[in-house]
């Protein structure tokens, strides 16, 4: 619809408003001329959003560029800014602003798809009569209230 208003505002001297309105199917009282009274408000607007937008652009420099949209408005309001997420979002992105996106982790560990498993020396028959006969290692991290406690080693006869 904007650029209808828009049309009709760049050729209403040539061929008059009620005529481009009829041929545009647009509302001439509901749209057009409302359309026409919000402009002063949309200008003022755009001048605070170009306002806005030198503060962003100082505040992304300063942090090398790392920071996007909701660090800019976490930064903003520190400032004082009263602002919204979204309207940052929207003035960075008209602007071209981007943060840096975070690289993908890589594992560190390359498993060698040739190289063979570990013998299993037990047969995976993990009782045994008497304390000491099989030892086996297992790395296991118990639940606690408070977090992970420290691995556990565990004895095939007593299961401790």
């Amino acid at each position: 619809m904007i650029h209808r208003y828009r049309f009709i505002s760049e050729h209403r001297t040539g061929y008059g408003v009620a005529r481009l309105c009829r041929v545009l199917a647009v509302k001439r009282r509901q749209g057009y001329y409302e359309w026409m009274a919000a402009q002063p408000a949309r200008q003022q607007r755009a001048g605070a959003d170009d306002e806005l937008a030198g503060v962003i652009r100082a505040i992304h420099a300063e942090h090398r560029g790392s920071y996007g949209s909701p660090r800019v408005t976490d930064e903003l309001r520190r400032r004082g800014w009263r602002i919204n997420r979204k309207r940052v979002e929207r003035i960075m992105r008209e602007r071209g602003i981007v943060g840096i996106t975070r690289r993908r982790r890589r594992s560190l560990t390359k498993q060698d798809a040739a190289a063979a498993p570990a013998p299993d020396l037990i047969g995976r028959d993990f009782t045994a009569a008497a304390p000491g006969q099989r030892l086996v290692g297992d790395i296991t991290y118990p639940p606690r209230r408070g977090g992970c406690t420290w691995p556990r080693r565990l004895t095939c006869s007593t299961g401790k």
